[in-house]
């Protein structure tokens, strides 16, 4: 029966049904059919996992970003960065970079990052020269900030699947978010070194786009100080942000409107759906894995193996590199995460250090082909086949992989600045 479930599974995930039915489908049926589980235990698991408290700062905080994407927020932070570095060898690739690590820092999606920033940023590179499959993948690439600079959905699913409190994986990846965006604009750098640039900004203009962006540039400030001076959960301080992104919206930018309000709540309800229908049949699958004890198989296995802590990384890395080619970052959490988890703990491993090293190698996923959900909606952005984009793909995976090694090799990169605020 287990073996039946496992081919339903992969031929819908080969069929490209969406992925919330390749779970729930097949466990559904080893779980039923298999174990002789009634529904109501699933349905149980699922509803549990889904009213988790700190899941509510998941739909709060896309809002926020939204919010802050059509009430003009974006926008100025955008042109603050074009007016520091847009002058640089490859300025505004740097500038768009450099944006994705601003936005990360007030909303929590990837895919939002992407539409907000890379709306604004990606024709104006384009225009100035840069290639389209490079602007494509550069787009999708930095826009992984988002899963480490605080706040961050990955951070809260993941204290969701490990219960580590979200202020303590939100500090695990600033440190390595910052060093993403380095090894970012170090690419950009290199690569787009001979194109034209813009004239250097006046220290006027510099200034002026500064003030602009102030309301913007103290949303950070407003969430993780909140946090972590103990005077609101992340839920709470997700919700502050949601309101701080209205208020903005409305009366500071006054580009928000209630038309755009309503859309920002439609987009939110779509990718928050998308991410709970997930969260929901994920945990058949969970149940599966309790009852048959598959995580105390594996962990067993392995310790009678004589696996090492390099052989540990090394097999993480390749099962998130694999899993991400063929499935969105989510499901891998919610497919490896308690497993890892368990088996990072039997070797003595820091959690927060397990955080930020997988989500440096799932991340890879969000532009790997086939199911490369960045470079499709960075693609979709600028009305770009996203198959032409593949042809960079090597360059940033290379990086990608590089940077996951040495958050391997340096755990305190994510382990310092939590037990400085613990």
């Amino acid at each position: 029966m287990y073996s039946l479930a496992a081919v339903i599974s992969l031929v819908l995930l080969l069929c490209s049904v969406p992925i919330f039915l390749v779970f729930g489908l097949g466990s559904s049926v080893a779980a039923i059919w298999g174990l002789n589980l009634p529904w109501s235990t699933l349905i149980q698991v699922s509803f549990g996992a889904l009213t988790k408290h700190v899941l509510i700062a998941v739909p709060l905080f896309i809002f926020a970003g939204m919010a802050m994407l059509r009430g003009g927020a974006a926008s100025r932070l955008v042109g603050f960065a074009t007016a520091l570095v847009g002058h640089w060898p490859g300025g505004l690739g740097i500038a768009m970079v450099i944006a994705m690590g601003f936005f990360a820092a007030f909303c929590g999606s990837i895919l939002a990052a992407i539409t907000a920033v890379g709306t604004i940023m990606m024709p104006k590179m384009i225009e100035q020269g840069y290639p389209k499959p490079f602007v494509v993948v550069l787009a999708a690439s930095a826009a992984l900030l988002e899963a480490l600079i605080p706040p961050s959905n990955a951070a809260i699913l993941f204290s969701a699947l490990t219960n580590v409190p979200v202020a303590q994986t939100f500090a695990a990846g600033i440190i390595p978010g910052l060093i993403l965006l380095v090894f970012m604009i170090i690419v950009v750098l290199i690569k787009c070194r001979h194109i034209k640039t813009n004239k250097p900004a006046t220290s006027y203009e510099k200034l002026k786009a500064f003030i602009t962006a102030i309301p913007a540039l103290i949303t950070p400030v407003i969430i993780l100080g909140g946090i972590y001076a103990g005077l609101l959960t992340p839920s709470e301080s997700a919700a502050v942000a949601g309101v701080w992104a209205i208020i903005m919206g409305f009366l500071i930018y006054r580009e928000l409107t209630f038309s755009l309000l309503l859309k920002c709540l439609k987009e939110t309800a779509t990718i928050t759906a998308v991410i709970f229908s997930i969260i929901a049949m994920a945990t058949f699958l969970s149940v599966v894995l309790t009852y048959t004890q598959v995580p105390q198989s594996i962990i067993s296995y392995f310790t009678e193996l004589g696996g090492g802590v390099w052989f540990f990384w090394l097999a993480l890395a390749l099962i998130c590199l694999i899993l991400g080619t063929f499935v969105e970052i989510v499901p891998v959490f919610y497919l490896t995460v308690p497993i890892f988890a368990a088996l990072a703990l039997s070797l003595n491993l820091d959690i927060l250090h397990l955080y930020v090293v997988f989500v440096a190698f799932a991340g890879i996923g969000m532009i790997t082909p086939p199911v490369c959900v960045g470079i499709y909606t960075s693609a979709s952005v600028i009305q770009e086949n996203p198959g032409k984009a593949f042809k960079q793909v090597p360059l940033f995976v290379g990086v990608s992989i590089i940077y996951g090694l040495l958050m391997i090799a340096f755990p305190f990169a994510s382990t310092w600045l939590p037990s400085l605020l613990q």
